[in-house]
């Protein structure tokens, strides 16, 4: 393939773009906003699928507590009509009475069981609803550090997009420059050489492998047309000729 050495040199500044746009667009995956921000939704839904179990627990203990309450309301209820009724002397019959005085005695002791299965309940909801208040303050901390960690990730896509726009504009200035046949060999071999397409000779070492040529390849190189678009014999990337090929 034949090119002028100047569209030839012009490849090794499109080049440099290529490998700033590709470093820009390695700096965007690789964010580290990117990990956190994984990290922290992940600590988000475990804070509030606890949250949530929680939650119904506290509806359980509602609902249990309103049942305690209600069979305390119910004994109590039947002990003060039990109470009224004995103490108006409408019992006269002296076993009647014992058996009143026996279930009212009895409705004591039971009134006394539920009014501790409240207190219990009501201990599990103070107790809930002290996990529960936790739970949200951490739930508050994380998200806050979330959205802080969001924001800066905002401003760094936000900052290396204008890069990336400036990068890009610079590339399709040269890349006009560049004869077609030349820029489609230079972006085939750039796909299959890990982003490098075209490498300078400095100094008889290829800079794209970064090895030396044999005398031999160094005589080719030498005595090839200036015009003449050389590759590499190692890496087969274009290898340009520059000032200081040591040639």
């Amino acid at each position: 393939m034949k090119a002028e050495p100047a569209h030839q040199v012009r490849l090794l500044d499109l080049q440099e773009i290529d490998v700033e746009l590709d470093q820009l667009n390695h700096r965007m995956r690789t964010l580290p906003e990117h990990e956190q921000i994984q990290r922290l939704d992940t600590r988000l839904t475990e804070l509030r699928d606890r949250l949530a179990v929680v939650e119904t627990e506290l509806r359980d203990l509602d609902r249990e507590l309103r049942k305690a309450e209600n069979d305390v309301e119910q004994v109590r209820a039947r002990a003060e009509r039990d109470t009224r009724r004995l103490e108006a002397g409408h019992v006269s019959s002296p076993r009647e009475l014992e058996s009143l005085q026996s279930e009212i005695a009895s409705l004591g002791r039971r009134q006394s069981e539920l009014e501790d299965i409240v207190l219990g309940v009501m201990e599990r909801q103070e107790n809930a609803e002290g996990r529960r208040a936790e739970l949200e303050r951490d739930i508050a901390e994380v998200a806050a550090e979330r959205e802080a960690a969001d924001n800066r990730r905002s401003e760094a896509v936000l900052r290396i997009g204008d890069e990336q726009d400036s990068a890009a504009r610079r590339r399709s200035r040269v890349a006009e420059e560049i004869p077609e046949e030349l820029l489609g060999l230079y972006q085939k071999l750039r796909e299959q050489n890990a982003g490098i397409g075209a490498a300078a000779l400095r100094y008889g070492r290829c800079e794209g492998c970064k090895l030396e040529l044999s005398r031999a390849e160094l005589r080719e190189m030498r005595d090839a047309p200036a015009d003449e678009v050389t590759r590499c014999e190692n890496c087969r990337r274009i290898l340009v000729r520059v000032a200081d090929s040591g040639l």
